[in-house]
């Protein structure tokens, strides 16, 4: 009902009349103030938007506008703009802090519309009584905006000042009963006290909120220029995003930035409690509050999101949630983000904060302590630590992350960077068993053994003299022993500790166990990569595979990739490097999908990878891949990625002829408990190959004795070395040691092919031989293994050079040039046996060459410097195997390179 009609029949008989002649004066008898009618003047700096002057257009469709934003808005500006366009004028009305009750307002209102060119008749009269209005005035203009052919358009700016409920009531009644002879618009911070939802269900109303009023970093640029700034797009688009696009935040910054000699690094950088914006910020909203109402917007300024329960325990009141609502009600930059959650204006809570230094002094750290405790009795964890920290306690901080069983997430998930960041401030002060676990957390990540040791076993001293039973931490205990074990290569230790964290698991909440399924992850990852180093493939595979197959998440990214490089390294260590290749191949585009740092799952399937690739005889790349694990410092690494870099760069240097360089790189010193059976074996290997290579059989035989007889691939090498120093029969005993079993891949069976073909051609048998050949070149040929044959030595050549086995090297071993006929006499000299890649620049070298061109001249033409060139000359020479630009040019034109 309206305020109209709720005036009781016998005071509406006995009121003083209420039409008068019209008048120059409102009902107190002072002058109307026409500037209050005037349209309000737009600067020069004044940016149109069209998209806003398009949307307000609509105010034509619907009876009621909304232009509804924080104060600064731009709201004022728009709705001038707008009604300048319009023919005939708009109504236009302005309210300042002045007396607004009823009488007033409606003189005003009536005397806008006749300076809007829409006057009421005489009938309608004019309020003689400044605190009401009688029901025949409004009824009868009502009546008259009922009649008129075209509507009246109203424009009631900062209508918020307006606070009466009687007026609301008054206006709806005129705005309801006018029908489609008035067009409302009201310009306002606040919800004005309408039945909007009516409005709203029936698309009667129109409505440009805060959101939209925000300027685009488009709008924003434009605005810059406007004022004499002149800054990149980007540039734009952060100062949109620190104001929310606000047009007097951004006006004000620029005004600033145009008087500092670098205006773009001011609008990065400016500090806003120290600028025009804090100024405007602190009159327009602070200072219109109450006492309690700044206290609270002070002291809610250290928190990025809150809500009014969070509030009132830094306030230690119990009336936030009707002043939250209120300073959201009325725009005053308190943000609404849903379930009774708001923020801040972030300029807004950056001058807020600077405020609240000034004012309680020394409270900051007490604030964030409070909010600390209610988030985390709250299960907000990351805010929890985020508060603690800026409390500097780190005591509660520590202990929140431990009894969340959330130390994980120092490891592993997309936040452990910044989590690992914000426990790096924690001083040597703070000495509880959770801070120890953190510090043990961090200094085993690092891989620093000794002091994580020493952190661990001081927490576990702690924790043994406390009968609260803290299963979340002994369980976190667990997981860092468990990774200790894995750095010191200790299978008996990360056994006892994946024993006792089976135990722990039946003691912590189930729902914890649910939230962090990466401490279950990263444990399994630590007991297979410990197995894996002690030689116990199939166990280690068993436990890496339950890791890689883990549901999906970030937070088990970070072990899934782990588990898939180690099970890569599994496949190539028993001779599979084609399945070992897709599961490097796996962990490495995982672990660039998730950015760096590099995981050590990607080192370790880099690394694979390289080996793959010198397997394949594609030298360049294995070293490519093998540069991409450098940048972590050697003692950074735990055994297992170690041993594999040093497995991969031993095998790439013994491709390249740098034997005694082998030796020197395939045994990194790498403490560890147990020594690994396969690297020890690698190492053996690659002594003993060099031993062989200089000349020295007794030696190289003597070196392969730890060799593990155990590890296949090891084992045929062992016996491809043997029986190359002459030891035949030890030979055949390595190959006859080794069980066709679905675990040895076709590394093994080609090698171990060529060492019975090898004795065969000893033995004059050169039907065995070839036939030998034949079922390694097919085995070979699947997994593009070219290795074996390069080093099988000279024996092979002659049986290559054969129609039938040429014909199965053809196009990925050998050139697919086709073969002359057999006939008696001399051989023809044998191909090369590898198709020779050239990269496009060395091939661009290489034409020129043929060219008859000079260094210089090819330094020219392809705008390289004669140093390059020549470097591409020796890399060219090198593949080619050859030493002058000649043979490399007739070389090229007999692999049909040129």
């Amino acid at each position: 009902m309206s305020a109209v009609s709720d005036i009781p029949a016998r005071a509406r008989a006995s009121e003083v009349p209420v039409v008068t002649p019209l008048s120059h004066t409102d009902p107190l008898g002072n002058p109307f103030l026409r500037t209050r009618f005037a349209l309000p003047a737009r600067p020069r700096t004044y940016l149109r938007r069209p998209r806003l002057v398009d949307h307000l257009d609509q105010a034509f469709k619907t009876p009621l506008t909304l232009l509804n934003g924080p104060a600064g808005a731009g709201k004022t500006l728009l709705a001038a703009e707008w009604a300048s366009r319009q023919s005939p004028p708009v109504a236009w009305l302005s309210f300042d802090g002045g007396d607004h009750r009823p009488g007033l307002f409606w003189a005003y209102v009536l005397q806008a519309l006749r300076a809007g060119g829409a006057p009421p008749s005489d009938a309608v009269g004019t309020p003689v009584n400044a605190s009401r209005v009688g029901r025949r005035l409004l009824s009868t203009l009502a009546s008259e905006l009922n009649d008129r052919e075209r509507p009246a358009l109203l424009v009631l700016d900062e209508y918020d000042r307006v606070t009466d409920p009687k007026i609301a009531e008054q206006l709806e009644f005129v705005l309801h009963h006018a029908g489609r002879g008035l067009r409302l618009v009201l310009v306002t911070r606040t919800e004005p006290l309408l039945p909007l939802h009516r409005y709203r269900a029936v698309g009667e109303l129109t409505e440009i909120r805060s959101a939209e009023l925000a300027f685009t970093p488009e709008e924003a640029a434009a605005l810059l220029e406007l004022h004499g700034v002149s800054v990149p797009i980007e540039a734009a688009r952060n100062l949109v995003d620190r104001t929310r696009g606000w047009a007097a935040g951004l006006s004000l910054s620029a005004l600033a930035a145009r008087e500092n000699s670098d205006p773009e690094l001011y609008l990065k950088e400016f500090e806003a409690d120290r600028s025009t914006v804090a100024d405007f910020l602190l009159a327009e909203v602070l200072k219109r509050q109450t006492r309690e109402t700044q206290d609270l917007l002070l002291r809610v300024s250290v928190l990025d999101r809150f809500c009014p329960d969070l509030a009132n325990a830094l306030t230690e009141r119990i009336d936030a949630e009707p002043l939250l609502a209120g300073l959201h009600r009325e725009n005053a930059f308190v943000e609404r983000l849903g379930h009774s959650w708001y923020q801040l204006h972030p300029l807004f809570r950056e001058i807020l904060r600077a405020h609240l230094r000034v004012r309680l002094p020394g409270l900051e750290p007490e604030l964030h302590r409070r909010a600390a405790r209610w988030l985390r009795r709250h299960g907000h964890l990351p805010e929890t630590l985020a508060h603690s920290a800026a409390a500097d306690d780190w005591d509660l901080a520590a202990g929140a992350l431990v009894d969340d069983l959330a130390i994980g997430r120092l490891f592993t998930g997309p936040n452990s960077h910044d989590l690992a960041q914000l426990f790096s401030h924690m001083g040597p002060e703070a000495r509880s068993p959770a801070t120890d676990l953190v510090r043990a957390a961090h200094d085993l990540s690092h891989h620093d053994l000794d002091h994580g040791l020493a952190s661990l076993r001081h927490a576990e001293e702690q924790l043994a003299d406390d009968d609260r039973g803290l299963a979340a931490a002994r369980l976190s205990c667990a997981l860092l022993e468990a990774l200790a074990a894995r750095l010191n290569g200790c299978p008996p230790q990360v056994e006892k500790a994946a024993e006792t964290a089976a135990e722990l698991r039946q003691e912590v909440p189930a729902h914890l166990l649910d939230k962090h399924p990466e401490l279950t992850a990263l444990l399994l990852t630590h007991v297979g990569s410990t197995l894996l180093w002690a030689g116990r493939f199939e166990d280690a595979r068993a436990v890496l595979n339950t890791v890689a197959e883990t549901p999906g998440g970030p937070s088990t990214e970070a072990p899934r990739e782990e588990a898939m490089g180690h099970l890569a390294l599994l496949d190539y260590l028993n001779g599979w490097p084609g399945r070992a290749e897709r599961k490097a191949l796996a962990a490495v585009s995982e672990a660039d999908r998730s950015g760096p740092p590099q995981p050590t799952g990607s080192v370790i399937g880099r690394l694979v990878l390289a080996a793959v690739a010198v397997d394949r005889n594609e030298l360049d790349r294995a070293q490519a891949l093998i540069d991409q694990t450098a940048d972590l410092p050697f003692e950074a690494r735990d055994p297992v990625t170690a041993a594999g870099r040093a497995l991969a760069a031993a095998r790439l240097l013994m491709a390249r002829g740098k034997m005694r360089a082998a030796v020197e790189a395939v045994a990194p010193a790498v403490p560890a408990a147990v020594t690994s059976p396969w690297a020890a074996s690698q190492e053996a290997l690659v002594t003993s190959a060099a031993h062989l290579a200089e000349g020295r059989p007794d030696r190289a035989t003597e070196a392969l004795r730890a060799v593990s007889g155990e590890q296949p691939v090891c084992a045929v090498e062992a016996a491809s070395i043997q029986l190359a120093a002459r030891g035949t029969e030890a030979a055949f005993d390595l190959l006859d040691s080794i069980h066709a079993e679905e675990r040895t891949g076709p590394a093994v069976t080609v090698r171990a092919a060529l060492v019975r073909a090898r004795a065969a051609d000893a033995a004059g048998d050169t039907a065995t031989a070839r036939k030998l050949l034949a079922q390694a070149l097919l085995d070979a040929r699947r997994e593009r293994l070219r290795r074996p044959f390069l080093d099988a030595g000279a024996w092979i050549r002659p049986h290559m050079a054969t129609a039938s086995l040429h014909h199965l090297a053809a196009g990925w071993l050998m050139p697919a040039s086709p073969l002359p006929r057999e006939r008696p006499g001399p051989p023809p000299p044998p191909a090369p046996l590898v198709v020779v890649e050239l990269s496009a620049r060395e091939h661009d070298v290489l034409e020129r060459v043929a060219r008859m061109m000079s260094t210089e001249e090819i330094a020219a033409d392809l705008y390289l410097s004669v140093n390059t060139v020549k470097t591409h000359l020796k890399s060219v020479y090198r593949k080619l195997a050859v030493n002058r630009r000649g043979e490399a040019v007739r070389r090229a034109r007999d692999l049909r390179m040129l």
